[in-house]
């Protein structure tokens, strides 16, 4: 069969366009009067599993993601405990001192109890920032 060419009465064939569609365009699209590209009814799924599924089968990755939470407990936990041994720690020496007892229940009452509140406060509010991390992290947030 002998090939076609164009006349002057047939325009040369047109390749198709290619478009690029985003959200945003077919917002765009829809704005102008033109209606908005059709959506399916079935949500999208992600390209990976998610956290919570690698958690569950005990997967590498899932042993990865609860091993960082622990560290994260760990360390926190550590430096609570550093924190308290450097700061009440000495007291026994302090009081080993002669010195009246008023003294004593001073040291004791107003500067023991505040401190070990204020690390204890600080440990619970990291421990409780480390979960919702991980909560986060396990469910897609």
């Amino acid at each position: 069969m002998p090939e076609r060419t164009p006349t002057s009465e047939e325009p040369p064939p047109r390749r198709p366009r290619r478009e690029t569609v985003t959200r945003a365009s077919a917002l765009r699209d829809g704005a102008h009067g033109l209606p908005p590209a059709p959506r399916t009814g079935a949500p999208r799924r992600p390209g990976h599993p998610p956290a919570r599924s690698e958690i569950s089968e005990q997967t590498t990755l899932g042993h990865t993601y609860v091993r960082s939470l622990m560290r994260s407990q760990l360390r926190a936990a550590l430096t609570a405990l550093g924190a308290l041994a450097l700061l009440v720690g000495p007291l026994p020496l302090l009081l080993a001192l002669p010195a009246p007892e008023a003294v004593v229940w001073a040291a004791l009452g107003v500067g023991v109890y505040p401190v070990i509140w204020a690390i204890a406060r600080w440990y619970v509010r990291r421990a409780e920032r480390n979960e919702s991390d991980f909560t986060g992290l396990v469910e897609g947030r």
